[in-house]
């Protein structure tokens, strides 16, 4: 039997195939490439000797994924799929709507006609908005701020709704800020053009693609002014998915919603002063106004995924960028 994992060419769903296959599962990863790269399942065949399956279709196209179904032996699946700008998607809500929550309403129809039962979802804190007490706990209030946020909190009631009609078994992960690279540093991070998060803007800065980082603003009611947000190593994450997968396999039932991060909060600031420890050199940055829509700080409350899936973060800040790093130096142009 194997684990049907979508968009399994991007930066996480490329590691989480590589643990799977580490936890002793066949993997199959279908990907459209439409913002990952083939290079990257070669990082992965290369990390797994050869063993994964890589099916480029799109899921948008029923048959083509009905057709996955049928012709490898999927019973479970993990759903990673999906437009993940915030930015863009404020500029083209539609193609947000159509291609996240189309993909997932067709996933689940060809989930049911193969009999299919088992799902995780990668979903994301964007459901919490900014919220009113930190560390976040599951049962907060959700929403979102942006047209990709709604994507993952309509995904997650699709999702709900689904389980409790077609027999079908969920857990969604609402993960915080991965970042970091496989400690190997053949796979990564690889964003097309300027990246939006943080991370890997500080480390195209230190590897010299780009000329310094913009610090949108310092004067967040935060200890040193910059936003706080949970950063958690892309590895610790995929290895949560595992997690989620065997606790699924081992009766857990229903629709479950859980964060996986670290609980621990970390400054703009605190990040670029880790990521030059990594680098041995300093990142130039300028502080700049507040960006809009940002939030001042978010992290995990983490206790709930370590009761239900068993599973706790084992990998620091340092950790994070010095594995980032060395995919960076490695890598300079990514997969290019």
């Amino acid at each position: 039997m194997a684990v049907l994992v979508t968009g399994g060419a991007g930066y996480i769903g490329s590691h989480t195939a590589v643990a799977l296959h580490e936890a002793g599962r066949d993997v199959v990863v279908i990907d459209n490439f439409a913002n990952s790269s083939r290079k990257a399942t070669d990082a992965v065949r290369a990390l797994t000797a050869d063993s994964v399956v890589v099916v480029e279709a799109d899921l948008l196209d029923g048959e083509a994924l009905a057709e996955v179904f049928a012709d490898h032996d999927i019973d479970e699946v993990i759903h990673f799929a999906a437009h993940k700008a915030v930015g863009e998607s404020v500029q083209k809500p539609l193609d947000y709507y159509r291609n996240n929550l189309g993909s997932t309403i067709g996933l689940v129809d060809a989930m049911v006609g193969a009999g299919v039962s088992r799902l995780v979802f990668s979903s994301s804190c964007t459901v919490y908005g900014q919220p009113d007490e930190i560390p976040v706990v599951e049962t907060a209030p959700t929403g979102a701020e942006s047209p990709y946020g709604w994507t993952k909190y309509m995904s997650e009631q699709i999702l709900r709704d689904a389980a409790a009609a077609l027999d079908l078994d969920v857990v969604s992960l609402r993960y915080f800020n991965p970042v970091g690279a496989h400690e190997s540093g053949t796979l990564g991070e690889d964003p097309n053009g300027i990246p939006n998060n943080l991370v890997p803007v500080v480390m195209q800065v230190a590897v010299g693609r780009l000329e310094k980082l913009m610090v949108f603003g310092d004067d967040y009611d935060t200890p040193d002014g910059t936003a706080i947000r949970d950063y958690i190593h892309v590895v610790d994450l995929a290895e949560g998915h595992v997690a989620a997968l065997d606790a699924l396999a081992n009766g857990l039932a229903g629709c479950t919603a859980i964060n996986l991060g670290t609980g621990v909060g970390s400054s703009v600031l605190e990040v670029i002063g880790a990521a030059a420890d990594a680098v041995g050199a300093a990142i130039p940055y300028e502080i700049v106004d507040r960006r809009a829509g940002d939030i001042e700080q978010i992290y995990a409350r983490t206790e709930y995924a370590a009761e239900v899936l068993g599973w706790r973060s084992e990998r620091d800040l340092a950790a994070m960028m010095r594995d980032h790093w060395n995919w960076q130096r490695k890598n300079p142009n990514g997969f290019h």
